[in-house]
């Protein structure tokens, strides 16, 4: 039987060659060939087709020169390379009609972000703040703030007014009280914040360069949501500017709008809150105020109307027509 000739492996690739074929190849470059029997110890040689037979003589091989070598190591390699690049432009073009629906679908899935938690919600506003070029929109709702919620937003707000940034705030009646919230204003003002107050405001609200907007999304203001959608702030841009239209400048007073019962602007809207079935503590958190200056005022509201009980409190109220005299 005869013996069949297996073509015997390297462990290693010919860009690393062994020390062994690395010095028989160099000599062989050297002395123009080399022993078959010396170059048996570096198979290499051959599988790698670095050596060739000698023609004139069977027992000697002589080397293949390097530039040689080398083109006949790249030919696949670049044969490789340029069937990738096929694939390539074949797998780019075959997607390319489903990237752009994907990026039109992210940018819808962006236009509303939820932020959970205090620290998530301030890192977008700070963020959002860096980011702000010329004007800033704020609802303030509520009477005055802690002295540290004050502190965080001097630190956040301060660099926009430096920059010449607009921000304009709107606060509720009640802040007009505030001495901690009347000395941030004081401070970061410098004539380049405008501050206006309403007896009565939306839930809080922030907006950037009327390109992105912060609104809360729960009664403990624990989550956030950003608002990025152009129509979307578009839309809450316009419903600040007509609170903004009806707000009194903080540098003005109040207008005294006692009627001819001498129920204030404040006891007609809670009264008109009453009607809708509030109770006292909604009553106290709508209008910025505590619960103990709401009740005080709605006994005052009785007292005007001639009502003996909180039932025939908001019969009298319906039936005195002062919240058309509010309108």
């Amino acid at each position: 039987m005869t013996a069949k000739h297996t073509k015997q492996t390297h462990p290693h690739a010919v860009s690393e060659l062994c020390d062994e074929g690395a010095r028989h190849y160099a000599n062989a470059l050297r002395a123009g060939r080399i022993s078959r029997a010396e170059a048996k110890s570096a198979p290499c040689l051959i599988e790698f087709a670095l050596l060739r037979p000698d023609p004139e003589d069977s027992d000697w091989l002589r080397p293949v020169p390097p530039s040689i070598a080398l083109a006949q190591q790249l030919r696949p390699l670049e044969k490789e390379i340029q069937e990738r690049r096929r694939q390539t432009i074949a797998l780019t073009d075959a997607f390319d009609p489903f990237i752009d629906i994907s990026t039109q679908s992210v940018a819808t899935t962006h236009a509303i972000t939820v932020l959970e938690g205090i620290d998530r919600i301030n890192a977008a506003l700070n963020l959002a703040t860096a980011e702000c070029r010329s004007e800033m929109l704020t609802v303030q709702p509520g009477g005055g703030r802690p002295a540290d919620t004050l502190m965080e937003a001097l630190e956040r707000d301060q660099p926009l007014a430096d920059r010449g940034v607009t921000i304009r705030t709107l606060y509720q009646h009640t802040a007009r009280h505030s001495q901690s919230t009347l000395a941030y204003v004081d401070r970061i003002s410098d004539g380049r914040i405008q501050v206006r107050t309403l007896e009565e405001l939306i839930e809080r609200l922030i907006i950037f360069d009327r390109a992105v907007a912060f609104i809360p999304a729960g009664e403990d203001r624990r989550i956030a949501l950003e608002l990025r959608h152009p129509g979307l702030v578009r839309y809450l841009a316009m419903v600040f500017e007509q609170l903004w239209q009806r707000a009194v400048p903080l540098t003005e007073d109040v207008p005294n709008d006692v009627d001819s019962h001498g129920i204030t602007g404040v006891q007609r809207s809670i009264a008109k809150l009453l009607i809708e079935g509030h109770v006292d503590e909604a009553i106290a958190r709508r209008l910025g105020m505590n619960v103990r200056t709401c009740r005080a005022h709605i006994a005052k509201l009785a007292a005007a109307l001639g009502s003996g009980s909180r039932a025939q409190l908001g019969y009298l109220i319906a039936r005195s027509g002062i919240l058309d005299q509010g309108d």
